[in-house]
C-alpha cells in the first residue's frame, strides 16, 4: 500500500512539473521570417492579452510590397500545451508593378503600377519548439483583393519565428 502511495505521489508530482513546463512555452512577442504564396517577408506577433494576438507582415513580391496587418484568436490544438490553432482576419495595403502573379492561377496584368487593397483572413498551427525560444507556423491565407479586382486568391504561408 505505501509502494502505492509513493507511486501516486510521484506520478503527481511529474504531472504538475511537466504542467508547469508546458505553460512556460507562450510567448509576448516574437519576429520573424515569413513565407508565402503571395509574399515573402518580415513578420512580428504580438500577444495583445489572453488568446488575442495581433500579426503584421511586410511582404515583399515580385514588383511590389505588401503590408499585413491580422487580428488572430490562438487556442491550444490536440491538448498539446506547445502546439497552438489560430485564426483571425485582417486586412492589406500595397503595390505592384503591372502584374499581379496569383497563387495556383493566372496572373492579373495592368497598364501601371497598381494599388493593392484588400481583406484578409488566415488559419493555422504554430509549434513553439520546446526548451527553445523558436516558433514553426503553417498556415492558409484567403485573400480578397478589392482595388486590383475584385478577385479572390488563397496561399499557404510558413512562418518561422523567434520568440522573446
Amino acid at each position: 500500500m505505501k509502494k502505492l502511495l509513493l507511486i501516486a505521489l510521484l506520478f503527481n508530482v511529474i504531472l504538475f512539473t511537466a504542467k508547469k513546463s508546458t505553460a512556460q512555452t507562450s510567448y509576448q512577442f516574437a519576429a520573424g521570417l515569413k513565407f508565402g504564396g503571395y509574399e515573402n517577408g518580415i513578420s512580428g506577433k504580438y500577444f495583445a492579452g489572453g488568446d488575442v494576438s495581433l500579426e503584421g507582415i511586410l511582404g515583399f513580391r515580385s514588383g511590389g510590397v505588401v503590408i499585413t496587418g491580422l487580428y488572430e484568436i490562438n487556442q491550444t490544438a490536440f491538448n498539446v500545451a506547445e502546439l497552438k490553432f489560430y485564426y483571425g482576419a485582417g486586412a492589406h495595403i500595397g503595390s505592384v508593378g503591372n502584374s499581379y502573379q496569383r497563387f495556383g492561377g493566372s496572373n492579373n496584368t495592368y497598364a501601371n503600377n497598381q494599388l493593392l487593397l484588400g481583406v484578409d483572413g488566415v488559419i493555422g498551427l504554430e509549434y513553439i519548439i520546446p526548451k527553445s525560444p523558436i516558433a514553426v507556423s503553417l498556415d492558409l491565407n484567403p485573400r480578397v483583393e478589392l482595388s486590383g479586382g475584385p478577385f479572390v486568391d488563397l496561399a499557404p504561408g510558413l512562418g518561422i519565428k523567434y520568440c522573446f
